[in-house]
């Protein structure tokens, strides 16, 4: 899956990850861990390390 989506800002990488990951949570995918994302290109690989945080009180849904 790849999306056709410019992402060109730090908010829009920001608000496209956050929506993979609420989609992939929502699917049952365990979105906690690590992964290698290896390129073909000249672009540099990386290594993504997620944890799952605990919610501020002033985010907490009821």
């Amino acid at each position: 899956m790849h999306s056709d989506e410019t992402i060109t800002t730090a908010d829009e990488f920001n608000e496209s990850l956050n929506d993979l990951m609420r989609t992939a949570c929502e699917n049952g995918v365990d979105v906690e861990g690590g992964w290698e994302c290896r390129n073909r290109t000249d672009n540099p690989d990386w290594d993504v390390v997620i944890l799952e945080m605990t919610k501020r009180p002033d985010q907490e849904t009821t």
